[in-house]
């Protein structure tokens, strides 16, 4: 019954510690390897104009949560002006009011945005209503008529309706009719305008979609006009040139609709002009910004909230717990002796500030030192509490030599011995003296040997960057090692050195 609590209590923190990473991971993005960075677009819409001297109201249109991105930062560069926005669902819009401005002005809108991990599903339009059939103006109309009827024998429904339409529209050698359709078509603005009026024609309703190419660094870049026609369950977008389905690759759609994008009052001459510029960043910065966008809380009581310098603390804190299970697999499993229990760990975090050779170097010397003056006290009969007082007072005696012989030999990593724990030294010291008395010195170098080994390892584990990385990134992988060490918890088996040790025995136990 026992048993069984431990394994599904362990089951229960496996999967709430596997559950809260893979969230991480699919859907606010965290990096699962250390320095991942992403690519970051920067997109700037500078508007100028001329002001009469006068009240001033500038309204443009800006993006509204762009599928297939997550918006990183956004700013609006006006000084003088005061800012509203609206959004109204689909579109979004940015209002610059001042109450008198003259000459040139400038205003800035500036958007960050950066790769979406897992598709958002876009809000749920309502589906709109059928357009009324136009009464196209003669002969369009029977242009129109006959088009629409060749195209309808050879589609089976609005896709392939709008497919077929666009592909004999933008045919290199087109008929009469629709060399007729194109005629007094100058801008892809009324070309795109012109589709949906003859889409109207078979009573399907259609829109024009704003995009930007995101692609490059370039300084003067312009929206695109997209065609999107709706089957009555979702809208689906069509280059209008070659009739293709879908939106081009990292396009961003800034607006939906046929509406000017920028409406001015008080001044004339408005001129609109893009640039798009891309950099990398840190995955980690761009999760920040997509869980608040999905209003999500678990970075706000994540360690990224709390100030650098209590991160950097932690960092190693939580490397310490994965020490500490290595001293269970080591002791309990391989039946490697350690003088205490968490001293190794304890030793090879200082070793992560000594670099690993200076440390077992420093260690070795400190302890072999230690312990024959620990062997001289013994000859003065001391109690307990002042000769443990009295190495730990050589101890930093020692450490304080170290640290002024090496600096005075220019060798600046001996300082770095202040790092080591003195408590610690000076209780292995003591265990050590203790176990070379009691048991003789094969014993207390084993003991030696083994704690000084176990430290290495601790060290390698805990100086693994990927490992430091998801400890601190994913916390909750804590409650995996914690499981796994209650499992081991209930071990009660033969340690690998007991084998190795009763190997005679046990061979003898399996002859018959």
């Amino acid at each position: 019954m026992k048993n069984l609590h431990i394994k599904v209590l362990a089951l229960l923190l496996v999967m709430i510690g596997l559950g809260l990473a893979y969230y991480k991971v699919t859907r606010l993005g965290l990096p699962v390897l250390p320095a991942e960075q992403t690519e970051v677009w920067m997109v700037e819409a500078r508007l100028a104009f001329e002001a009469k001297g006068g009240p001033v109201k500038v309204r443009f249109y800006i993006p509204s949560a762009p599928p297939g991105f997550t918006v990183v930062g956004e700013d609006f560069i006006s000084s003088k002006y005061g800012l509203t926005t609206d959004d109204g669902g689909i579109n979004r819009t940015a209002q610059w009011a001042v109450r008198r401005a003259e000459g040139k002005q400038v205003l800035y809108y500036r958007i960050e945005l950066a790769p979406e991990i897992a598709p958002i599903k876009p809000p749920k339009e309502k589906v709109p209503s059928f357009p009324a059939a136009p009464d196209y103006p003669e002969p369009m109309g029977s242009v129109v008529q006959a088009l629409l009827e060749e195209v309808r024998r050879k589609s089976a429904d609005v896709a392939s309706f709008s497919g077929e339409l666009l592909a004999r529209l933008n045919a290199s050698n087109p008929t009469e009719n629709v060399q007729i359709l194109r005629k007094g078509i100058e801008s892809e603005g009324a070309w795109v305008k012109q589709v949906i009026y003859i889409l109207a024609g078979a009573r399907i309703p259609a829109r024009m979609v704003y995009i930007l190419p995101l692609k490059g660094d370039i300084s003067r870049s312009k929206l695109i006009p997209w065609l999107e026609v709706n089957n009555g369950r979702e809208w689906l977008a069509f280059n209008p040139k070659t009739g293709s389905r879908g939106f081009p690759a990292n396009a961003l759609i800034w607006h939906v609709g046929d509406e000017p994008l920028l409406e001015l009052e008080g001044g004339g001459s408005p001129k609109v002009e893009y640039s798009v510029s891309s950099r990398f960043q840190e995955l980690v910065l761009v999760a920040e910004q997509r869980a608040r966008q999905i209003n999500s809380l678990i970075m706000d009581f994540s360690l990224f909230s709390l100030p650098v310098q209590t991160q950097n603390v932690y960092r190693v804190l939580l490397l310490i717990p994965i020490g500490t299970f290595l001293i269970v697999v080591l002791r309990n499993i391989v039946g490697i002796k350690t003088f205490g229990t968490f001293m190794p760990i304890l030793i090879a975090l200082a070793f992560r500030e000594t670099d690993l050779l200076w440390g077992v170097a420093m260690f070795a010397g400190i302890v072999a030192i230690g312990l024959i003056l620990r062997f001289y006290l013994e000859y003065l009969k001391l109690l307990l509490v002042p000769r443990l007082a009295s190495v730990l007072v050589m101890v930093i005696l020692l450490m304080a030599v170290i640290s002024v012989l090496t600096h005075k030999m220019g060798l600046e990593r001996g300082l770095s011995v202040a790092l080591f724990p003195m408590v610690i030294l000076t209780m292995t010291i003591e265990r050590m003296s203790l176990v070379w008395e009691e048991h003789g010195p094969g014993e207390a170098l084993q003991q030696g040997l083994g704690s000084l080994l176990v430290a290495i390892l601790g060290y390698l584990l805990m100086a693994n960057k990927l490992l430091e990385h998801l400890v601190f990134v994913f916390p909750e992988l804590l409650l995996v090692v914690l499981a796994m060490t209650l499992l081991l918890g209930r071990y009660t088996g033969y340690r690998l050195t007991e084998i190795w040790r009763f190997k005679e025995f046990l061979r003898k136990m399996e002859m018959p």
